[in-house]
C-alpha cells in the first residue's frame, strides 16, 4: 500500500509539471498553429522525394531501352524541382516559427525568472549557492527551451513524417514492411534504457558546473585574502580539482548525448540488407510482391529516410532528458506568485493596518520584536525609534516583506508578505545607504518612473536640493555611488527618489543620518506639505522632530514595543524619556519650534 500511494504522488507530481511545462506551450498557441500547418505540409510532402527518385531511375532505364526520350527525363525533373521548392517554403516557414517560440518562451522564462529572483528575501537568497543559481540562469533555462523546440520541430520532422514514410512502405509490400520495421524500434528500446544514464550524466554535469562557477567566484572575491595568508597553491590545487571534476562530468555528459548517435542509426540501418535481398528478388519476380525499378528505388529510398529519422528520434529522448533535468532545476524560480487572500475582516481603503506582527531570527528563541499593532492613515508620519540593536531595520524590512514574521501587514483589503502578495507600487522605501548610480541627479530621481510626465521638481524643492549649490543643478553628474556629493546630499537624493516614486507608503530608514537637524526639520514640513496623503514610516535613532510626528512605536531590546503619541509616550515611557532628553535637553514644551519657524539653513553636509 505505501508503495503504490509513493508511485500515485510521483505520478501526480510528474503531471503536475507537465500541466506548468505546458502552459508555455498553451500561451504561444497561435504560433504553434502557423507550426503545424507548414509542417503537416512540409513532412507530408517529403513522400515526393522517394517517389521521384523512383520515377527518375526507372524512366532513366527506360531511356537506356528507348522507352522514353530525354525530354521526358526533364519533364520529371522540372515537376520535382518544383515540388521541392514547395515543400522548403513550408519547412522555412515551421522552422522559422518554431525558433520564435522558443525565443519568446526563453524570454517569459527569463522574464518570470528575473522578476522571482528579485522579489526574493534576502534571506532566501542568502540560502541560495551563487554558482548553481547562476548555472540556473544562464544554462538550464537554453537547455530547457531547446528540448521543448527540438520536441517541438521533431514532432513533425520525425513523427508525423515516420508515420507517413510508414504508409508509403506498406502500400508497396506490407509483408517486409513489417520484417524491416524490427529494427528501428531497437534503437528506441537502447535509448530508452539508456534514458537514466542520460539523466544522471546530465544532472551531474549541471552540479559540477554550478560549483565550478562558484568555485571561480570564490577565487576572485576572495584572492587577496588567500595572497596574504599563503594559502594560495592549496586554492589552486582545489580549483583543479573542481575544474577536473567538471571536465570528467561534461564529457560524459557529452558521450551519451552525441556518441551514441551512430550507433542508433547503425541499428536502425540494418533492415536495409533485408531490403536489398528480399527487394531483389520483388523485381526479378521471385519474391512476396511484384516490383519495377522505380517501386524498388523508391521502397529503399523511403527507408533509408525512415531509419534516419527513428535515430534522430531516439537522439530526441536523450535531449528531452536533459529538457527535464533542467526543467527540475528551474521550476521552483519559475513558480508564479501566490494569489492574494482575502481578509478574514474588512479593512478600510488605502489604510495601513500591522496586526500582531512579530520576528525571530531561525534558531533562536528571543524574538526581535512582538506583537506590534497599530494603523496609519493617509498623511500620517509615524516615527519607529529605541536604542541600538533593537530592531528597527529590521522591522523595516518585515514591512517591505524582507522578512518573514508572524501577525498580519495589510494596506486597504491585500494582504503583504509571507507569500500573500508583493509590496511593488505600494511601499517605497529609502534606507541609510542611498545606492545611488552613475549619473546625474535627475536619472537618479527618475530612476523606474522615467515614462512617467510627472515633473520631479516638486521633490527636488522637498528635499532642500534648491538650496544646495550644484553646478548643474539636476543635470549634475554624481559619479558612480554618488561620490561627488556629499553624505547629507547623497541622502536627500535617495529620498526625493522614493518620494517621486508615487507609493503610497514610504519607509524611510535614518535617511537624515547626514542632514543636520533644522534641514531635517525642514524637509519634514514639506513632507506634511505634500505628502498627497501618502503613509510614512520614519525610522530613526533622532527624535528632534518626533514631537511633530502622529505616532511613535517604541521598540525596546527585549522585544516589546509600545505606541502612542510623543507625549504620551514621553510621559509614560522612562527610557523614551531619557534618550529624548539627551537629546533635547529643553522641557519638551520648548523642545523644538514651531516648523514653520525655521529657517532655511543649508544642509552642513552639502
Amino acid at each position: 500500500m505505501h508503495i503504490g500511494k509513493v508511485i500515485t504522488l510521483q505520478s501526480q507530481q510528474q503531471t503536475q509539471h507537465w500541466k506548468e511545462l505546458g502552459s508555455y506551450f498553451w500561451q504561444e498557441r497561435k504560433m504553434l498553429g502557423i507550426v503545424t500547418v507548414s509542417g503537416l505540409i512540409y513532412n507530408v510532402g517529403m513522400l515526393a522525394g522517394p517517389w521521384f527518385d523512383g520515377q527518375l531511375a526507372q524512366c532513366l532505364y527506360d531511356i537506356v531501352q528507348g522507352k522514353q526520350s530525354a525530354s521526358d527525363m526533364y519533364r520529371l525533373c522540372l515537376c520535382y524541382l518544383a515540388t521541392i521548392l514547395c515543400v522548403q517554403g513550408a519547412r522555412y516557414i515551421k522552422r522559422l516559427y518554431v525558433r520564435k517560440f522558443a525565443n519568446h518562451v526563453s524570454l517569459t522564462m527569463r522574464a518570470r525568472l528575473y522578476q522571482n529572483l528579485v522579489q526574493m528575501t534576502r534571506a532566501a537568497i542568502a540560502r541560495q549557492d551563487t554558482g548553481s543559481l547562476m548555472t540556473k540562469i544562464i544554462a538550464d533555462i537554453d537547455a530547457c527551451v531547446e528540448g521543448m523546440r527540438k520536441f517541438t520541430t521533431e514532432l513533425f520532422d520525425t513523427g508525423v513524417v515516420m508515420v507517413a514514410y510508414i504508409a508509403m512502405l506498406l502500400y508497396y509490400d506490407w509483408r517486409l514492411t513489417m520484417l524491416v520495421l524490427l529494427f528501428p524500434p531497437l534503437a528506441y528500446l537502447l535509448a530508452d534504457r539508456l534514458r537514466r544514464h542520460v539523466a544522471r550524466a546530465a544532472a551531474q554535469s549541471k552540479e559540477s558546473s554550478g560549483a565550478l562557477t562558484d568555485g571561480t567566484l570564490d577565487r576572485l572575491r576572495h584572492a587577496m585574502t588567500y595572497r596574504i595568508y599563503g594559502v594560495e597553491a592549496s586554492e589552486d590545487a582545489h580549483y583543479e580539482t573542481l575544474l577536473t571534476d567538471y571536465e570528467k562530468k561534461r564529457i560524459r555528459s557529452n558521450l551519451f548525448e552525441n556518441a551514441l548517435q551512430p550507433l542508433y542509426r547503425s541499428i536502425a540501418l540494418c533492415g536495409t540488407v533485408v531490403i536489398l535481398y528480399e527487394g531483389g528478388r520483388n523485381v526479378l519476380g521471385s519474391g512476396m510482391a511484384s516490383w519495377d525499378i522505380a517501386a524498388f528505388s523508391t521502397y529503399l529510398a523511403c527507408f533509408l529516410k525512415l531509419a534516419v529519422k527513428s535515430s534522430h528520434a531516439a537522439k530526441l529522448f536523450n535531449a528531452v532528458q536533459k529538457a527535464q533535468v533542467s526543467w527540475q532545476r528551474i521550476r521552483p524560480q519559475l513558480q508564479e506568485s501566490a494569489p492574494l487572500t482575502e481578509p478574514q475582516q474588512p479593512f478600510p481603503a488605502d489604510v495601513l493596518t500591522v496586526q500582531d506582527v512579530a520576528f525571530t531570527y531561525p534558531g533562536t528563541e528571543m524574538p526581535v520584536f512582538r506583537n506590534l499593532s497599530f494603523t496609519a492613515r493617509p498623511g500620517e508620519i509615524i516615527g519607529i525609534t529605541g536604542p541600538v540593536a533593537c530592531g528597527k531595520s529590521t522591522l523595516g524590512r518585515a514591512l517591505l516583506c524582507e522578512s518573514p514574521h508572524d501577525g498580519t501587514i495589510y494596506f486597504g483589503s491585500q494582504e503583504l508578505g509571507n507569500g500573500h502578495g508583493s509590496p511593488v507600487g505600494i511601499i517605497g522605501y529609502s534606507g541609510h545607504s542611498p545606492e545611488l548610480f552613475s549619473g546625474t541627479i535627475a536619472e537618479n530621481i527618475q530612476f523606474g518612473c522615467t515614462d512617467r510626465p510627472d515633473d520631479f521638481r516638486a521633490v527636488w524643492q522637498a528635499v532642500c536640493l534648491d538650496e544646495d549649490d550644484l553646478p548643474d543643478g539636476p543635470a549634475t553628474r554624481i559619479g558612480p555611488g554618488g561620490l561627488r556629493l556629499s553624505g547629507g546630499q547623497q541622502a536627500r537624493v535617495a529620498l526625493a527618489r522614493a518620494l517621486f516614486g508615487g507609493c503610497p507608503v514610504l519607509v524611510l530608514d535614518d535617511p537624515f543620518a547626514s542632514v543636520d537637524q533644522k534641514t531635517e526639520a525642514r524637509i519634514l514640513q514639506h513632507l506634511r506639505q505634500s505628502s498627497n496623503g501618502r503613509i510614512i514610516l520614519l525610522i530613526s535613532h533622532r527624535l528632534t522632530v518626533f514631537p511633530q510626528l502622529d505616532q511613535v512605536i517604541w521598540m525596546q531590546p527585549d522585544g516589546a514595543v509600545r505606541v502612542a503619541d510623543h507625549a504620551a509616550l514621553y510621559e509614560q515611557c522612562d527610557a523614551y524619556r531619557r534618550l529624548y532628553d539627551l537629546q533635547v535637553p529643553q522641557s519638551p514644551a520648548e523642545s523644538l519650534p514651531p516648523l514653520a519657524s525655521l529657517g532655511k539653513e543649508a544642509d552642513s553636509h552639502a
